[in-house]
């Protein structure tokens, strides 16, 4: 039984510790609202996700202080429904895209700094503005402002049950001090990410193949508040299977690797299977806009592993990941260093060699160095494997977050079963993206999901929670607001 000797009672209780939480609690506090924080995590791992990001996807129609030229609201709706192949609510994407303006002087305002652009084959300058210190910096920002602003945070609070009834949060039922412990509140926001961390529960979406994927970020998202939150009436939203899987060290920890394990060097070379058969275009799209598709390409291929085999041309033109490749001075010696099969991964490459075209080589466009007559070919940045010595990357399906999630409107209020809005219970971050994102990713977006709906949710709920008792008048708090 709860232990209801040490109540808390607030007007804002946030479930969750990352970008999405701490924006939801410092926007409530804004409004005046009292702001109490659930943080799963001990406070040496708290943020989540966030931990780990680095930069902010933003629409801006002019040069600012931490992005060149100008990324316009169509291009940014284009790329998106290009990686998620229309699998989007379109209303929610452009309102939050046009929010997305606002939110780096917002997160300035709470202390987050933001550093210069960046160059080389991420081609993001433009598009997204990177954190000072990375995504750790940023939260630590955040929590020294909440801080400052008097909104409190519980660590080790781990969420076992939700009261909801008739679609109304009544209370929550956390772990405080090793004790299950009632909170009641005016009003809920989940913000406590996805499922990824739930191998079972992968495996019930993926089947044993599950049981070979690496999991990014934090392994405290184990999807507990989602699967409650559906249980007692909220409207799911998105394919299980689907989600922001990117290829990773094949040598990374099972959980908590981070970006530092992230390969980006596919675009430059081939990617083989344990078969050393090429399976998929390795130059389709820009890294930012396709490097998400990779992971779950993995996924499907035999025992979920791939290789990425470059030559010395290559080296230096990407970030490595932290662990060294495998090197070698001829390709059947880098194939024996990786257990692959010598003879294929050889007759692999000199089908690559021989049918790569003429061209002029520029990573920084969708140049014209392709191949021809290969039944899988490589439509740009094709240049011969030929100059050793030769490395080659092990990859894995690296799971940073999944789109199984909670539906929600342009106010972040969470959508019943039953056709209506819950009264007093609103999502922000990975728990709701998948109304968004149906499928794909494109680099620094969920940050901007997380803050949009962070800032949406917390304004909306702290207005909630301060409105006079007896008044049935909603304040509209839209995503247009954010703007």
């Amino acid at each position: 039984m709860p232990d209801d000797s040490k109540k808390f009672d607030v007007d804002v209780l946030i479930i969750g510790g990352g970008n999405a939480a701490l924006a939801a609690a410092l926007s409530a506090r804004e409004q005046g609202a009292s702001v109490l924080v659930l943080e799963g995590a001990p406070k040496h791992f708290r943020g989540g996700n966030s931990r780990h990001t680095r930069n902010l996807r933003a629409m801006h129609d002019a040069p600012t202080e931490v992005l060149t030229d100008a990324y316009t609201e169509e291009e940014f709706f284009n790329d998106i429904l290009r990686v998620t192949g229309g699998q989007t609510n379109e209303p929610l994407l452009r309102s939050t895209i046009r929010a997305s303006a606002t939110c780096t002087e917002w997160m300035k305002q709470q202390g987050v700094r933001f550093q210069h652009a960046m160059g080389g084959t991420l081609h993001l300058g433009r598009t997204n503005a990177f954190f000072l210190g990375g995504g750790k910096a940023m939260m630590n920002a955040y929590y020294a402002s909440a801080k400052r602003a008097g909104v409190r945070v519980l660590y080790d609070a781990e969420v076992i049950d939700l009261e909801i009834v008739d679609g109304e949060f009544h209370s929550a039922t956390a772990m405080i001090e090793g004790k299950p412990t009632r909170i009641s509140a005016r009003a809920l926001i989940a913000a406590a990410g996805g499922f990824e961390s739930n191998i079972e529960w992968l495996k019930e979406a993926w089947g044993p193949a599950a049981e070979n994927f690496l999991i990014r970020g934090t392994p405290y998202n184990m999807g507990k508040v989602l699967k409650r939150l559906i249980e007692l009436g909220v409207q799911s939203i998105g394919d299980p299977t689907q989600g922001h899987c990117v290829a990773v060290d094949a040598r990374a920890p099972k959980f908590d690797g981070g970006i530092v394990t992230r390969l980006d060097c596919v675009s430059l070379g081939i990617v083989v299977n344990k078969n050393g058969q090429r399976f998929y275009d390795e130059g389709e799209e820009f890294w930012p806009k396709r490097y998400a598709i990779w992971g779950r390409l993995v996924a499907q291929q035999p025992d979920q592993i791939g290789y990425c085999i470059i030559d010395s041309k290559a080296m230096g033109r990407f970030m490595p990941s932290v662990f060294p490749p495998s090197k070698a001075n001829t390709i059947g010696e880098l194939a024996k260093a990786v257990n692959l099969p010598v003879a294929e991964v050889e007759a692999t490459v000199k089908a690559f060699n021989d049918a790569v075209q003429p061209g002029t080589f520029n990573h920084a466009i969708l140049d014209d160095c392709k191949t021809s007559g290969l039944k899988v070919e490589k439509t740009h940045w094709a240049v011969r494997i030929d100059e050793p010595p030769f490395y080659a990357y092990s990859l894995r399906p690296g799971i940073t977050f999944t789109y199984l999630g909670v539906k929600v409107n342009d106010r972040a209020e969470a959508l019943l079963t039953n056709g209506k809005t819950a009264r007093n219970i609103f999502a922000a971050g990975e728990i709701m993206a998948g109304s968004i994102l149906g499928k794909g990713y494109a680099a620094g977006f969920g940050v901007t999901i997380g803050t949009v709906f962070g800032r949406i949710a917390g304004t909306g709920a702290a207005k909630l929670a301060l409105r006079p008792t007896g008044s049935n008048a909603k304040e509209e708090v839209s995503l247009n607001a954010a703007n």
